[in-house]
């Protein structure tokens, strides 16, 4: 991603003290924060608190980022400290030996699992903003085809008063849209997404076949 990223547009209006960007960031980062906490089994008060000091520190921290568009690596790694932290503090009270195989396996687990999760919130990001570039037509289209279940040709011909015929050509022409609007080109262009953010594009790609 440039420094001319959505998410880096963000940052920067929401540093300016912009508070629907910062509406929009705590919106948007949420479940990404909740997922890290949950993997790492945090009781509900250690849960909150966990939850409350990450978006303090962002207030601290967010006009001191140097790559505002790793923003969603930062919440998560930070998260991610904030639980090892309290779980460290718990095991001073019990019996507990942190450095056991099983344990480490475990951490091991997590963070994969929170990886595999940042990056599914990334891709989800990333087509969301691309979404929003698209023209009216591309919108409505693949907003119908991606119903569950998705409805068949006629009925979007109806709908949208679109000729059966022209629908699957149009919407193959929408995804090549998709594909090229700056969000998704710039996660598609990491290779260690391109092979994730892929199938999200190629999975919507199916639908209404």
């Amino acid at each position: 991603m440039t420094s001319a990223s959505p998410i880096a547009a963000l940052v920067s209006a929401a540093a300016a003290g912009d508070q629907s960007a910062w509406n929009e960031i705590v919106d948007r980062y949420t479940p990404l924060v909740v997922s890290v906490i949950y993997k790492h089994r945090l009781r509900p008060s250690d849960a909150a608190d966990v939850n409350q000091t990450l978006w303090l520190r962002l207030v601290e921290q967010i006009g001191r980022l140097r790559e505002p568009e790793a923003l969603p690596g930062w919440i998560m790694t930070t998260t991610r400290n904030e639980c090892l932290r309290v779980l460290r503090v718990q095991q001073r009270t019990h019996l507990y030996d942190p450095l056991s195989e099983s344990d480490a396996l475990e951490s091991e687990q997590v963070d994969a699992d929170v990886e595999a999760d940042l990056l599914a919130a990334e891709r989800r990001q990333a087509l969301r903003d691309g979404f929003a570039e698209l023209t009216d037509q591309c919108k409505r289209l693949l907003t119908k085809l991606m119903t569950d279940p998705p409805p068949s040709y006629q009925v979007v011909s109806e709908e949208l008063a679109m000729p059966v015929g022209s629908i699957g050509p149009t919407r193959i022409r929408c995804l090549e849209k998709l594909r090229k609007t700056p969000a998704v080109s710039a996660f598609l262009g990491s290779p260690q997404r391109k092979s994730s953010a892929r199938g999200g594009v190629l999975g919507a790609a199916r639908l209404g076949q």
